[in-house]
């Protein structure tokens, strides 16, 4: 791989992250994309690279637009190790026209956004969401890429149908409030009013779709349904940036508290298992791992700014 069109790649990784909403910008990214299948292969392990360690770390990034060449020499050590450890290759235009990044709506680590659709409905965006709208005259699209969303819909009067798609099934709104959250191939589903009904991918045309009542959550996949279970209360406290936790497992904790933030949070397996409940302010990791701390026998330790570990005492 060229090393400027890698370089090239990793500043444009940068440029969208500082300013996902800037259509200028955009714009020349696709030309720059369309211009050589090289610049397919570099975006693409630049993209793989971010799946691996959660968020390449965007604010390090911006440093290298400034000047800091050291960051960027990093940024790229850590591309061309990927490419060593055998996950380079090639993707389609398809593909990349699919990305998250090409969403109709994005958040970034820590980031929430909520709206109000065309027809009334409301629609939350979580951390790390990326989502399209499709509304035609048939129906009333939203498709998650990635991450979680919550929505209320309105009614609609023209009769049509609320469906939220993603890569594993679809699900349509009875009536409802209720929020999906699609991750590693499985999605989850927890209904706050009302119901709705689950079509995983492999759902044969002739069988019925499951159906999803108000206070339960279910997990499936393109396959299949879990039974559902009783929701514990607090599901959706990420609306007003607060985690409710009800005796998890640290290492759930921590794994949930990384969705907001940019780099990697690992936790020790000597005290993955310790119990938490509790409320966690979501705008704030760092106070949130600071009250963990104050409340089990655990350490904190920092070792970069986007590398945090948790361990015992």
């Amino acid at each position: 791989m060229n090393q400027q069109i890698l370089e090239t790649a990793v500043t444009w990784y940068v440029r969208l992250n500082a300013d996902p909403a800037d259509e200028a910008t955009q714009k020349a990214w696709r030309r720059w994309l369309n211009e050589n299948p090289l610049h397919m292969e570099a975006w693409a392990r630049v993209e793989r690279l971010q799946q691996r360690l959660g968020n390449l770390p965007a604010d390090t990034a911006i440093y290298t637009l400034n000047g800091a060449q050291a960051q960027r020499r990093a940024l790229l050590r850590s591309v061309g190790m990927l490419m060593m450890l055998g996950t380079g290759g090639w993707v389609t235009t398809t593909q990349l026209k699919d990305s998250a990044l090409l969403a109709d709506l994005r958040t970034a680590p820590g980031q929430r956004q909520a709206l109000t659709l065309e027809d009334g409905s409301q629609l939350h965006l979580n951390t790390r969401t990326a989502v399209d709208l499709r509304f035609t005259p048939n129906e009333r699209r939203v498709h998650v890429h990635s991450g979680e969303i919550l929505i209320e819909t309105a009614n609609d009067p023209l009769g049509r149908p609320f469906i939220i798609s993603t890569p594993v099934g679809h699900i349509q709104a009875l009536g409802t409030r209720f929020s999906v959250r699609y991750e590693n191939n499985q999605c989850q589903v927890m209904v706050y009013r009302h119901a709705v009904a689950i079509t995983p991918k492999t759902t044969p045309m002739s069988m019925p779709s499951r159906q999803l009542s108000e206070g339960y959550s279910a997990l499936f996949t393109q396959d299949n349904v879990t039974t559902p279970a009783r929701l514990s209360g607090g599901e959706d406290a990420w609306l007003n940036g607060m985690l409710s936790i009800v005796d998890w497992r640290l290492e759930r904790v921590a794994s949930e508290l990384a969705r907001y933030r940019r780099g990697i949070v690992s936790c020790d397996p000597a005290v993955a298992d310790l119990r938490v409940s509790g409320a966690l302010k979501l705008d704030d990791t760092d106070q949130a791992f600071s009250a963990l701390a104050s409340s089990l026998p655990i350490d904190v330790r920092y070792l970069t700014r986007y590398w945090v570990r948790i361990a015992a005492a």
